[in-house]
């Protein structure tokens, strides 16, 4: 009798049931076992990988050999020179829209990244004013009283000429020579901004009359600061006269780097002045009131730095630093001052003049705008205009050198602005140079 289960489904999947649960009990006994292995094998086959390229790139490398001592006339290193730096940053300096903070140099199948000072957003700024300025030519340069740095040098030149116009000394510097005139009635003549002068005639002529010093119904009282401020012509022309003489307008001339080259890494011409003998002749050099005095505008700018750096001019650089392919530095700029051009007392003193002509004097329109802000009041504001034509009439030569020093004395500048105009009077330099500093002030990264 064959023996039959009553539900033969239930019993064959509660077998299956059986066999799965034996198989499960089975494969978790092995597991630790197998991972074991598999981690075992994986490090195995990683290390021969690693092993395989280590071999592969011994094998590629060239044979050591034995250094070989250097030739006695054979350069040690390719770093490039000043001249090196000179023939080419050349073009670039002469070219505004070129000039930025960092360039690449190839020397020597090398390369060199030359970082300079320049504030790119600064110089491109200027450059575009320039170029909507409808000058005929016009030059800029910022640079920092204290150290000398150069914050931004642009040029224009409406005809397309590719010299750097900052560099050359071809523009009669006029009234600009009043600083130099100033300080010297201060320190040798022991003149104080309060000290009562007297003029006849316009301010802005000089005549033989106008020299005299026989006081009259239609003599003038003032004041040396008011004198500077309103840029009056017959009162320097009679200090250079009766005050100063051709030994120490030409003494202080010279302090002031005029007839000398002045340090710098690429050619900037001699400003240049000839002091004559005769008195008319001093009084012209004296008040500016001349076409022979020529000046660059990297020394316009220079000259403004003397009152605001305590009397010291200092060296003017563009190149900062100069790195190899290894960012090892192989050339620094050396910060340093020309000379002590006049005392810190004298040099005070001219700083209160060149303030008194931004207050009330031939900047008062121009800066007033600036004046008037808020970020402007623990700002000092300083400047000397310069006005005159070409000796044919056809340009007019339009200057302005100014300062702008910061309380903190973090964002201190000097400007140096020139404009020559045409038959169209286009922007005029003081109104170049208020735009630049209120840009500078409000830009935070200038």
């Amino acid at each position: 009798m064959i023996y039959k289960h009553p539900y033969p489904s239930k019993w064959r999947r509660y077998q299956a049931k059986l066999h799965k649960a034996e198989k499960r009990r089975l494969l978790l006994a092995k597991l630790p076992s197998l991972l074991t292995i598999s981690g075992v094998s994986c490090a195995a086959l990683v290390l021969l990988i690693f092993i395989g390229l280590w071999v592969s790139e011994l094998l590629s490398q060239p044979p050591q050999t034995a250094p070989q001592p250097q030739k006695k006339n054979e350069r040690r290193s390719a770093a490039p020179s000043k001249k090196d730096l000179k023939v080419y940053l050349g073009e670039v300096v002469n070219d505004s829209d070129r000039l930025t903070d960092q360039f690449i140099l190839q020397n020597d199948g090398k390369r060199f990244f030359i970082r300079t000072s320049i504030h790119a957003k600064l110089q491109q700024y200027i450059g575009r004013m320039l170029e909507r300025s409808r000058t005929l030519q016009s030059a800029v340069v910022v640079l920092n009283p204290h150290d000398g740095h150069i914050k931004a040098m642009v040029n224009y030149d409406a005809n397309g000429n590719s010299d750097n116009l900052c560099f050359k000394a071809n523009f009669p510097a006029a009234s600009l020579f009043k600083i130099v005139s100033a300080a010297a009635a201060i320190e040798s003549a022991g003149f104080t901004p309060d000290k009562t002068l007297f003029f006849q005639g316009n301010k802005h002529t000089l005549y033989k009359y106008q020299l005299k010093t026989k006081k009259g119904r239609y003599t003038t009282q003032t004041k040396l600061r008011r004198a500077f401020a309103s840029s009056n012509n017959s009162v320097f022309g009679k200090i250079g006269i009766y005050d100063l003489g051709q030994n120490v307008l030409a003494k202080y001339a010279d302090k002031f780097f005029f007839n000398q080259r002045i340090p710098f890494e690429f050619p900037l011409a001699a400003s240049r002045i000839d002091v004559p003998e005769d008195e008319f002749g001093l009084a012209e050099i004296a008040s500016g009131f001349n076409k022979r005095t020529l000046i660059s505008p990297l020394h316009a700018a220079l000259l403004s730095s003397v009152a605001a750096n305590n009397g010291s001019m200092p060296m003017p650089w563009l190149v900062e630093s100069v790195r190899n392919e290894s960012n090892e530095i192989i050339y620094q700029a050396r910060q340093r001052v020309l000379e002590a051009t006049v005392s810190p007392k004298t040099a005070a003193d001219l700083k209160i003049l060149m303030e008194d002509a931004v207050k009330y004097g031939t900047s008062r329109k121009a800066f007033r705008k600036l004046r008037r802000k808020k970020i402007f009041k623990s700002v000092d504001l300083g400047a000397k205009t310069g006005t005159i034509n070409d000796s044919m009439d056809r340009y007019k030569y339009d200057w302005l050198t100014a300062f702008a020093l910061s309380a903190a004395g973090d964002r201190d500048i000097c400007v140096g602005v020139l404009a020559v105009h045409g038959k169209i009077l286009g922007t005029r330099a003081t109104e170049m140079a208020r735009a630049i500093i209120n840009y500078y002030f409000y830009s935070k990264n200038a």
